[in-house]
């Protein structure tokens, strides 16, 4: 056992410890051996180092439990930090000892390429790479940023319902379970609920997980995802895109300032990224349908954009892109109309660049009792389940809007990732349900 006047640290703090003893609690993510000295590298879940162990300082016996170490076996390791550029992150350890806790077996992810089928089987495992580390870090970077912006300007945070009685984004992609003898669903969204927290503390956001039901095995959609919607009381859609904008070149510039090292890891081409400033382009959907005919796209307005219009409509720009102004008969009831053109409603989407499609969609909320009921009529929507939320626009309606943000697709762009999968720890998708 490590001496008890060695300070217990981890690797991502070793530079406030050069030249002092320390011990690291960790596992093996590879180790050599050359005669009396051998070369471990210890992963410790904020970063890896390599210790240097010579037979002479740690004793043979301890030199043995070294030799004998297999891939991912757990233990720990006290010794000098050391500084040394040459090194990976810039500090090794010259150890004076360590203790086994835990003998690995045969760990299956071995240096040798292995299929996506095999990775995600083995998703609990795969976490511990090197690259899979780098996207949560980058993952928890964005959230931190997003909850920051937002704190930072006001809003408040109120929870919503993960259990709802009701649909926010169509019929057809509910979750539904028994609840208590009665119909229910996952929540799709929490914009509805949203919308009442707005009319009691004005700014505000819902943070947590959503459920779509959507049959689509895309590299751009998982079934259960991770979305923050924020929503604003006395808000247009100009206002509404504002606050959109604001909050991704915001994320952006964060995880620049934060992640370079995973961003290195990942490979991420940085300038791209470093373009990224407000205010984006805007575009119509008019205008989009326009573009897309023109680049020879047999698409009608009135159609709902694939992934691949949107990356063609992203490649006109190197930032982001704000579509604004969507068919009103592709929007969910909520959504305001433009009073300009009642065909429309006053929608906007943030299409990703590199091809990497929306990553914020919202809008301008229906404020008019009369005109939301009726929009419910039309959609076939039950008044008596949307009771409470017709109650918003009996006592002090005002002009609203919000939006949301999914997570796994912002994660996906700013690393570079082809696919959403990888964003999350563990993914629900159309085909997988383990580990």
């Amino acid at each position: 056992m490590a001496p008890a006047d060695v300070t217990a640290t981890t690797v991502r703090h070793l530079d406030e410890h050069t030249g002092a003893a320390v011990r690291l609690d960790g596992w093996v993510y590879n180790s050599r051996s050359s005669g009396k000295l051998g070369f471990l590298m210890l992963r410790d879940g904020t970063g890896i180092v390599q210790c240097v162990l010579s037979k002479k300082d740690v004793g043979e016996e301890a030199f043995a439990v070294f030799e004998g170490l297999t891939q991912e076996s757990s233990l720990s390791v006290w010794g000098t930090v050391q500084q040394d550029d040459r090194a990976p992150g810039g500090y090794e350890i010259h150890a004076d000892g360590l203790t086994l806790h835990q003998l690995a077996e045969n760990y299956p992810i071995t240096p040798k390429e292995h299929g996506t089928a095999f990775l995600m089987d083995h998703r609990h495992l795969w976490l511990r790479s090197r690259r899979q580390h780098a996207i949560m870090l980058v993952r928890h970077e964005i959230i931190r940023a997003i909850r920051d912006f937002l704190d930072s300007n006001d809003f408040i945070l109120v929870d919503t319902p993960i259990i709802t009685p009701n649909a926010v984004e169509g019929t057809t992609t509910l979750f539904g379970l028994d609840y208590f003898d009665r119909s229910a669903f996952l929540t799709q969204s929490g914009q509805l609920y949203n919308e009442a927290n707005a009319m009691a503390l004005r700014n505000v956001y819902c943070f947590g997980p959503t459920f779509r039901a959507e049959k689509s095995k895309t590299r751009r959609h998982l079934t259960e995802f991770w979305m923050v919607e924020p929503e604003m009381a006395y808000c247009d859609l100009e206002g509404n895109m504002q606050w959109a904008e604001k909050l991704v070149a915001s994320v952006v510039q964060r995880v620049l300032e934060v992640n370079g090292e995973q961003l290195k890891v990942l490979e991420r081409n940085l300038p791209p990224l470093e373009a990224i400033k407000v205010p984006f382009p805007r575009m119509s959907y008019t205008e989009a349908v326009e573009l897309l005919n023109g680049k020879g796209v047999d698409f009608e307005w009135g159609g709902d954009f694939g992934g691949g219009d949107e990356t063609i409509i992203s490649e006109t720009s190197d930032q982001p892109i704000l579509v604004h102004r969507f068919p009103a008969a592709i929007k969910a009831f909520y959504m305001k109309l433009d009073a300009d053109d009642p065909r429309q409603a006053l929608g906007m989407d943030i299409l990703a660049p590199e091809g990497y499609g929306e990553i914020v969609g919202g809008g301008q909320r229906e404020e008019d009792l009369d005109k939301l009921l009726k929009r419910l009529r039309e959609e076939n929507l039950s008044e008596e389940t949307y009771q409470w939320y017709l109650d918003l626009r009996r006592y002090g309606s005002v002009p609203h809007s919000g939006f949301g943000m999914g997570i796994e697709r912002v994660v996906a762009w700013i690393c570079g990732l082809p696919h959403v999968r990888e964003t999350i720890a563990f993914p629900r998708m159309i085909n997988r349900v383990e580990p």
